[in-house]
């Protein structure tokens, strides 16, 4: 069962209780992208259960009026195991999504995995007509780049600065250094993008230069952002721009409930005053 004070990061340990929250969200005017909490598989039993618990979610979805989407890690779906894995359980995912019309996010994990991800993305790009997304790390030196590539591609992508703790020679690894990629790279997404910018970024500094960015350009975006930090500020926003909360769920939530407590200091206060009041 799960616990009350990590109810605020994770969206309960089944698909109905994460198909729940995406509901109760949703009537606060956020959309929710559900991941299944799940990684770096090295065998493929585990990869393909989930690649079948996605298809199940997907379904799920489709039989309901939610506004929900779904993300997929690419070490979850067997990229550790082999990339042909990884292509075959994310092509049955996405061609089941496909089918319904749900949208499916692939998420960047560390640079390593960048090309292959990027490879699988412009695949299904192309063969869905734009009916996935992928996340970039601005955090990286090669992003930059890759966004022209991208650029032209159907689908969405999602800017973020970078969670993962790569070596200097592939990555800027000062604060400010990475600011300054992230504000280099959402100003060319703004300005040659043309399905539209998901901004990945609980920093309102970045939210606010978006929505200068739109005004100037016209281009559509929307805000993503993880459930559990910032949520006043999503439900607010939600009421001028188009927002989506990531919202992960299962039973693989120990691990990632405390990554995001040891993250940021006020998602340690609240996790401490929690247990003081319990």
């Amino acid at each position: 069962m799960l616990p009350p004070i990590a109810s605020r990061f994770v969206a309960g340990e089944t698909a109905p209780a994460a198909l729940e929250h995406a509901r109760e969200t949703n009537e606060r005017g956020v959309g929710v992208i559900l991941n299944l909490l799940g990684e770096h598989y090295d065998e493929r039993e585990p990869a393909d259960a989930d690649a079948a618990a996605y298809c199940e979610l997907v379904d799920d979805i489709a039989g309901t009026d939610l506004r929900a989407r779904i993300s997929v890690k690419p070490s979850q779906l067997g990229l550790d195991v082999g990339e042909e894995v990884f292509r075959e359980n994310l092509a049955r995912v996405v061609e089941r999504a496909d089918e319904h019309g749900v949208f499916v996010w692939m998420d960047m994990e560390d640079h390593t995995t960048t090309d292959a991800t990027l490879d699988a993305f412009e695949h299904h790009a192309r063969e869905t007509g734009g009916g996935v997304g992928v996340c970039v790390q601005a955090n990286l030196r090669r992003t930059r780049e890759d966004l022209e590539r991208l650029a032209d591609l159907p689908g969405k992508v999602r800017l973020v600065k970078g969670a993962y703790d790569p070596p200097e020679a592939v990555a800027y690894r000062e604060k400010p250094r990475v600011n300054e990629a992230y504000r280099d790279c959402l100003e060319y997404m703004f300005e040659a993008f043309d399905d539209g910018v998901a901004v990945g970024s609980h920093d309102p500094e970045m939210v606010a230069l978006a929505e200068r960015l739109h005004d100037e350009h016209g281009t559509p975006y929307e805000v993503q952002m993880l459930m559990g930090v910032r949520e006043d500020a999503q439900f607010d926003l939600a009421d001028e721009r188009e927002v989506w909360q990531y919202a992960p769920y299962g039973s693989k939530w120990l691990s990632y409930f405390y990554r995001r407590v040891l993250e940021r200091k006020e998602n340690l206060a609240f996790a401490l005053r929690a247990v003081a009041s319990g």
